[in-house]
């Protein structure tokens, strides 16, 4: 099966999450999906406190070696078992999540376009934009119902790692988009916008 791998950066809340679920229902049951967030480095072995000061916003944390060989036998046409991450205990939980090769298989993550081993896995590498105000006023409450933090604590980590992460990793990583798209715009525009990029890559 030839598949078409498409990249999805930019920086925490701009909007990745929804323009993949807009996705997944433009090419329903073609379309295969993995998060660049599940590949976070299983920290079991430290306290909950140590768990707490990683900097998880630093191409550190994440396990890109097991990533890219994930990837790249997706792309040989294997079906992978990928990691399920517990974002409220920083940990790998037992179970994984088995994914097929397919038309199209969507890949997420803010450093995703960080990584030179990555993007040449790429056949289209989009990156979306949003401003620091948006994206801290969406994270928050992302953070609250999804990650089990209060607001505080997401506030912290917003101002201690994400932004100025962001400014050092994820916004130049922009360098290496096929496509840039505004991540305050309707999630059909910018479906529109990939759907007319890939059709030109091919």
């Amino acid at each position: 099966m030839s598949s078409n791998f498409v990249g999805i950066a930019g920086g925490s809340c701009s909007g990745k999450t929804t323009v993949v679920n807009t996705l997944v229902e433009a090419f329903e049951g073609t379309v295969s999906t993995i998060a660049f967030d599940s590949y976070y480095r299983d920290q079991g072995h430290m306290t909950l406190s140590e768990r707490a000061q990683v900097n998880y916003d630093h191409p550190d944390s994440l396990d890109i070696e097991l990533f890219v060989s994930d990837i790249q036998s997706l792309r040989d046409g294997n079906s992978i078992d990928t990691p399920i991450y517990d974002f409220s205990t920083h940990t790998r939980i037992k179970e994984s999540k088995i994914v097929a090769p397919s038309d199209l298989v969507v890949l997420d993550g803010i450093l995703l376009l960080a990584f030179p081993e990555i993007t040449d896995l790429l056949d289209l590498a989009v990156f979306i934009e949003a401003s620091e105000e948006i994206r801290f006023n969406r994270r928050i409450p992302r953070d609250i119902q999804e990650r089990g933090r209060t607001a505080e604590q997401s506030s912290a980590q917003f101002k201690k790692t994400v932004q100025p992460m962001h400014k050092r990793f994820v916004a130049p990583s922009i360098s290496h988009a096929d496509l840039v798209i505004d991540g305050e715009q309707s999630p059909q525009v910018s479906l529109a916008e990939i759907t007319t990029a890939l059709y030109r890559q091919n």
